[in-house]
């Protein structure tokens, strides 16, 4: 069986270069993988809750399911991260 290349896609490598973090959003991410971490390890006693929409094709309903996750994230933050 063979295959044709339409378009290449981009590797993680290229899509971090051609999107870089914002120093806060490194920071953010660097704080979210310590707290994962701690979770995975045991040194947390937090629920770790990995959801998210199997599809992103209606950008207005991703929003507004990630403001609803933001929200519920801040009340229970003190024992899951999500």
């Amino acid at each position: 069986m063979s295959f044709q290349f339409i378009k290449k896609l981009p590797s993680p490598a290229e899509i971090k270069s051609q999107y870089p973090l914002s120093a806060k959003a490194a920071q953010l991410k660097q704080k979210r993988d310590h707290e994962i971490k701690d979770i995975i390890t045991g040194n947390s006693d937090k629920f770790l809750v990995i959801i998210g929409p199997c599809s992103a094709d209606n950008e207005e309903a991703v929003l507004d399911y990630i403001g609803r996750l933001a929200r519920v994230q801040k009340k229970v933050s003190d024992r899951v991260l999500i």
